[in-house]
């Protein structure tokens, strides 16, 4: 899943033949690390959108509209006054970095002809969007980037822009066979990661793909080839290249799905009449993409869908991947406080369990007081032990005394002791109850996190969480946010309709609101989960819904990365509250039982 050298080749090329010549119309910054330009062209609107984030830098062009702050970052605004309304001279790309640089013109405040540099880094963690002047001074970043923070070059105001070269690698436009056989044998490692460490711009997945296409094995050693292999490998490499020179490229994403069986392998579904649905693809697991065609991917489950251009792919690729990292980032604190409640009532219990199982030996005082009060007669004084029949087992038995004591101050001594140990099992039998239900509550409220894919879905969250203690409840008088989450609602093959909760709050009206009694209810057998409520309307339901149900059930639960889940499912009747319980905490006596596939493969109703 690499944004690499030769995906921003292919990037470069679609922005030439779309907003190369067009003028920059509007320029918002809808994040902190986010910019979408407006371009006008031909008589044609496009969207840019750039994002220089640490976890997912990105850019492509778009239909969709973000919203932007009322208030513009300095870096926008810094844009909108030099380049608001600037021509794009030309798009870019050095060598085959991972650089996209647009040459920019527009007049200055005395209406003269001023050229500037937007100069886009997509490098992981280290992404920016840099604006210079022509001569590569840095007028600005979204990123600051200072001496102490990097070694190897400061990204300030003032500075003079310039591409670090850290790792000494070849440009793969530049190469003569001489230096491509020197550099893969420079260093014994893997010929598929010697390909992508020695070449600028190549991912592991194309070193992967080089190698397939050449027939060779990526594990075996670089430094182990023939020069007939190597060559080989060379002229592989050469045509490769010559296709991103061209613009030879075919956006392509594999996905993975076991339904893919029914359909040839890598089979390219463009065709309206020969494709497979939007759920079927909603449902396959994107596992990899690139710009050129994909051929090492094999077998059964695999399939390569593949695009018109780069960017509507690299939209449907990242648009879910965005919204999760999105999420992710704004649930961390909701996650913090859970996992750190989590990691202390996992001790508190640890230290419970330990103090019961001290407790186990107070049976054994008690038989000692009870013997030493049977048969302590027979004691002169100063014994250290005392050894007799114990009545309940028929068997000899020695009790350790205290020879300063007597018999009876001996056996009182066992009875206060047994006492004791009594009284702590008692309560501890009940606090540790008391902390495994607390455990269960917060790892469901772990697992809601885990299926949030909204920020609506968060403030139930959050609301639990303040209302049982875990967060700090707001002041007397302050406004509750609006609660606009809803359960997931999906149609089965047969038509039947099924609700998964999100939350406990959403289970807990599931199952005693939404549910009448003749429903079923599903959900994951002794794992945190949502309640899967099928609507029943008087109707026996046909095995499949119970087949799909019961992969909802696990499939929105702790065990979504297992083969397969148990499932407990039941009619609704069945199903009682606990008094007292936290929300969607529920009993039942009888169920039946099904072993699911963890997935989702039904459509949503919206």
């Amino acid at each position: 899943m690499a944004f690499d050298g030769i995906t921003i080749a292919n990037l470069v090329y679609e922005l030439k033949h779309t907003i190369e010549g067009g003028k920059i119309s509007k320029i918002a910054q809808p994040e902190k690390d986010e910019l979408l330009f407006t371009v006008k062209n031909l008589k044609q609107n496009y969207r840019l959108l750039i994002s220089a984030s640490a976890s997912l830098p990105l850019l492509y062009l778009t239909d969709a509209n973000k919203p932007s702050p009322l208030t513009a970052p300095n870096f926008c605004m810094l844009l909108r006054k030099h380049i608001g309304n600037a021509k794009i001279l030309s798009v870019s790309q050095p060598g085959l970095e991972r650089i996209i640089e647009l040459k920019l013109e527009h007049l200055d405040e005395l209406g003269d002809l001023c050229r500037k540099r937007l100069i886009i880094e997509l490098m992981g963690k280290h992404s920016n969007i840099i604006f210079c002047k022509e001569d590569g001074t840095i007028l600005d970043s979204i990123k600051h980037i200072s001496a102490q923070v990097s070694s190897v070059r400061e990204v300030l105001p003032g500075r003079e822009y310039f591409i670090p070269h850290t790792v000494s690698k070849q440009n793969p436009f530049e190469l003569t066979e001489e230096i491509f056989f020197k550099a893969v044998r420079s260093t014994p490692m893997p010929l598929s990661k010697a390909l992508y460490n020695k070449f600028t711009g190549i991912s592991p997945v194309i070193g992967e793909e080089l190698c397939h296409l050449a027939s060779l094995d990526g594990d075996i050693s670089s430094n182990t080839l023939s020069d007939v292999e190597l060559l080989h490998l060379y002229h592989t490499f050469c045509r490769m290249m010559e296709d991103v020179e061209k613009g030879n490229f075919s956006p392509n994403i594999i996905y993975q799905g076991s339904f893919f069986a029914a359909y040839s392998p890598l089979e390219e579904l463009d065709d309206p009449e020969h494709s497979l649905s939007q759920m079927d693809w909603n449902e396959a697991t994107p596992v990899e993409f690139s710009a050129l065609p994909l051929t090492c991917f094999s077998g059964a489950n695999y399939q390569a869908r593949t695009f018109s251009s780069i960017s509507p792919l690299l939209e449907t690729y990242y648009s879910s991947k965005n919204t999760i990292t999105r999420i992710r980032q704004k649930s961390s604190d909701l996650r913090r406080i859970v996992q750190t409640a989590l990691e202390r009532n996992y001790k508190k219990y640890d230290l419970q369990e330990k103090q019961l199982k001290d407790t186990e030996k107070r049976e054994n005082y008690r038989i000692y007081g009870e013997l030493l009060n049977t048969y302590g007669y027979e004691l002169k004084g100063g014994e250290k032990k005392f050894t007799c029949i114990n009545y309940y087992t028929g068997k000899e038995l020695t009790i350790p005394l205290d020879p300063t004591q007597s018999p009876l101050e001996n056996a009182q001594r066992f009875f206060e002791k047994y006492n004791k140990l009594k009284r702590t099992f008692d309560a501890l039998n009940e606090l540790t109850i008391e902390t495994q239900r607390e455990i269960q509550h917060l790892e469901s409220i772990s697992a809601a996190l885990d299926i949030a894919l909204q920020e609506a879905d968060l403030v139930q969250i959050k609301e639990e969480l303040m209302e049982y203690g875990y967060i700090k409840k707001r002041h007397t008088g302050a406004k509750r946010p609006k609660i606009t989450s809803k359960p997931f609602h999906y149609l089965s093959s047969d038509g039947f309709h099924i609700y998964v909760g999100k939350n406990n709050y959403q289970n807990e009206e599931l199952t005693f609101k939404v549910a009448s009694g003749n429903d079923w209810w599903f959900h994951a057998k002794g794992i945190p989960g949502s309640h899967v409520i099928v609507k029943s309307e008087g109707k026996e339901l046909p095995d499949r819904v119970f087949e799909e149900a019961g992969s909802l059930a696990a499939y929105y639960s702790k065990g979504r990365d297992s083969e397969k889940v148990e499932i407990d499912y039941i009619q609704k009747k069945s199903v009682k509250k606990v008094a007292g319980a936290v929300p969607g905490f529920v009993i039942y006596h009888t169920n039946y039982s099904l072993m699911a596939v963890p997935e989702c493969k039904l459509q949503e109703v919206k």
